[in-house]
């Protein structure tokens, strides 16, 4: 038998690994440069935009000052205009939306990738995909003429039978009289929402999808050779496997539902002022606010517009710096349970 020797650093010395080097060639030195350039261009273009709505909204800004911010109307013309009800308004639509959007995504993803044979798998694939070609105007067109015919007794039946919670109360609406009209709940936060929730639904399967199907297979064939069912290998591996990827997939779909326009204006009703009943008719957006307006706003009214689309621009910033803040903190596929 063979004894080998390792030699032990130096008393008083922590080891320290080896570090290693590469003298990369023209090509690579090219690659990394186009890389920063790319970065560096996409952070300056940010930057500019930010500027830019900034220094269009001065005029407005400078006349309201905080009370912008407070302020629920939306008259410039009599300097009396702020953001308190319209971003309230494009807030809970956004989150109506995710609330829609996340069940939805989430179970079709698992779906696709868990249970779904291969020939079905690659059809559902393929239509997830395409969904994203369909045109906002088309959801907003199906959402009006369609979707909100059908979604009105959804509606009346959460109005019934939740009214007791603040966000379900409709304002002169009677259970009990069959005549009560429908237009009360139609052009509502929930209507939008809903709406709003089916087109960001693709974005979050598809990446969702993407993240679960990455799940190691090792762990997999052990759970499921350990005795776990398909639905305790899911639960105990594909899903803290894709923790990261399904909070960053939610919180870019929600990036896209507040700024969301054509399907929004298609829909709701204008209504300057901050209401928590979803169901009841009448609500605004930022986006909504600023494709209204703009074409028969005057100068000052066009600064106040900058200004509303500066508040959304800021807003969706520390949305997606949350999401790269969670989605580093989850750090997705790490470990699982």
């Amino acid at each position: 038998m063979t004894d080998t020797l390792v030699a032990s650093p130096p008393t008083g010395q922590e080891p320290h690994p080896r570090r290693i080097s590469s003298s990369g060639g023209l090509s690579d030195l090219l690659f990394r440069h186009f890389l920063q350039a790319a970065g560096v261009t996409v952070l300056i273009i940010t930057g500019a935009v930010g500027l830019f709505l900034l220094f269009r909204s001065t005029l407005a800004i400078r006349v309201q000052k905080t009370k912008f911010l407070t302020t629920q109307q939306w008259q410039p013309d009599v300097h009396r205009f702020g953001i308190a009800a319209i971003m309230f308004g494009t807030v809970v639509i956004a989150l109506v939306a995710i609330t829609v959007s996340t069940p939805l995504a989430v179970l079709a993803a698992l779906w696709i990738s868990e249970v779904a044979p291969p020939f079905l798998k690659r059809i559902a694939i393929a239509l997830v995909d395409l969904m994203f070609a369909i045109p906002s105007v088309v959801f907003g067109l199906w959402g009006l003429f369609y979707l909100q015919g059908h979604l009105i007794g959804v509606a009346r039946w959460f109005a019934t039978w939740f009214a007791w919670i603040p966000i379900f109360k409709v304002s002169h609406f009677n259970p009990t009289n069959p005549l009560t009209s429908a237009s009360v709940f139609t052009a509502s936060t929930f209507m939008a929402g809903m709406v709003v929730g089916l087109m960001i639904a693709p974005i979050q399967c598809s990446i969702m999808r993407e993240v679960f199907s990455q799940a190691p297979v090792g762990e997999r064939e052990g759970a499921l050779a350990l005795g776990a069912t398909r639905w305790g290998m899911i639960r105990t591996v594909v899903l803290p496997f894709g923790k990261g990827g399904m909070i960053g997939a939610t919180m870019l779909a929600l990036g896209r539902a507040l700024g969301e326009t054509i399907a929004v204006v298609l829909i709701i009703s204008p209504a300057y002022k901050i209401s928590w009943h979803v169901l009841h008719s009448g609500a605004i957006s930022v986006s909504a606010l600023i494709e209204n307006l703009y074409s028969d706003a005057s100068k000052f009214g066009l600064s106040a517009l900058f200004a509303a689309g500066l508040t959304l621009f800021i807003t969706t910033l520390i949305v997606n710096f949350a999401a790269a803040t969670i989605v580093a903190r989850s750090r997705s596929g790490a470990q699982s349970d």
